[in-house]
């Protein structure tokens, strides 16, 4: 950039300026390098701007003499004025980035406080009912009917379903953060995918209304089935456990402009008006909810829909409650067919 800026001054400056501006021009270039790079490169750039003008500009041309007291106090003072600046510029850079450490780590330290708390409660509630659960039955206490056996046992594989549950979200979570999630997409029946999600969660909609619509004829498409599969995962669950208990919960796929759409609405009370920007970001609880989750469902549907290219959006549903709808642009069998 040195080099670059010192030719261009060098061409025009027989026609169009003195040397007084060329040493203007080399402190913007130096100063324009002084915010990308580290303080030795910007040192040398500054050492090599003041022997260019030096050599190139002032008079004698074209060797190291100086020739007049004014030139060298000049040639002296644009050397300090570069070396100043330099190291002012690195300063600023360093105390930046210092700054945005600190406001990282702060934010980190409160990102973890916010899982330890979410954890403390959300794995340690399952794995005190196993425990409790399985100590029962093996203490095969006489007083345990055949009836508190499958009670006890139907408890155990509720709790184990919600532990799996959080430990899955925590892992796709960290497969988000760590930037390398590339779905495996591949062919996918859509009526399939939402009716094995459904039997999946059977246990947390068992006291929910549930309506599925699903388009007739709906062709194939080409999607990750497993990330699909986590999406309306929390999608439902989110929807079951927000909601009271024989609340609707209705679930609608089609296709709209080769396009993937699936909409799950409930008649609970929604989201607030000031909170419903902020249901996809991560640990993000709505204010005065129940006890539940660790409010990472929402920002998992959200990382594995924009990872094939797609959008989800939260609306108020026509029955009062929320609606979320998920737009994936996708290769769908139709369109093949129709080639």
């Amino acid at each position: 950039m040195v080099c670059f800026a010192s030719g261009v001054c060098f061409l025009f400056t027989p026609y169009v300026f003195g040397f007084e501006v060329v040493a203007f021009i080399l402190l913007l270039t130096l100063s324009i390098i002084a915010m990308f790079f580290d303080i030795l490169p910007v040192l040398l750039a500054a050492l090599l701007s003041a022997l260019i003008w030096d050599f190139f500009f002032l008079t004698p041309q074209f060797n190291f003499q100086v020739g007049t007291t004014e030139d060298k106090i000049m040639l002296s003072m644009y050397f300090i004025i570069v070396l100043v600046n330099a190291g002012l510029t690195y300063k600023i850079r360093k105390i930046e980035k210092e700054a945005r450490e600190k406001e990282e780590k702060e934010q980190t330290l409160k990102l973890y406080n916010t899982l330890l708390n979410s954890l403390s409660h959300e794995l340690r509630t399952p794995v005190s009912i196993i425990i409790a659960a399985t100590d029962n039955l093996m203490t095969g206490s006489p007083q345990l009917s055949a009836d508190d056996k499958v009670s006890l046992i139907h408890e155990i594989s509720k709790a184990s379903l919600r532990l799996n549950f959080e430990v899955e979200n925590l892992l796709n979570m960290s497969r988000l953060e760590s930037g390398f999630l590339k779905p495996k997409k591949d062919w996918c029946d859509i009526a399939e995918l939402i009716y094995g999600v459904l039997r999946r969660s059977k246990e947390q909609l068992k006291a929910h209304v549930l309506i599925v619509h699903i388009e007739e004829n709906l062709p194939l498409f080409k999607i990750d089935n497993g990330l699909m599969e986590q999406v309306l995962v929390n999608l439902i669950n989110n929807a079951a456990l927000y909601t009271v208990d024989g609340s609707l919960i209705e679930i609608t796929a089609g296709s709209i402009n080769n396009e993937l759409v699936i909409t799950i609405e409930d008649n609970g009370n929604g989201f607030p008006d000031d909170e419903a920007s902020k249901v996809f970001d991560k640990f993000y609880r709505l204010k005065n909810s129940k006890a539940g989750g660790t409010g990472l469902g929402l920002s998992i549907v959200k990382g594995f829909v924009e990872a094939h290219a797609g959008k989800v959006k939260l609306k108020k549903s026509i029955f009062g409650g929320a609606k979320f709808i998920i737009e994936i642009p996708a290769e769908s069998s139709s369109t093949i067919y129709a080639s």
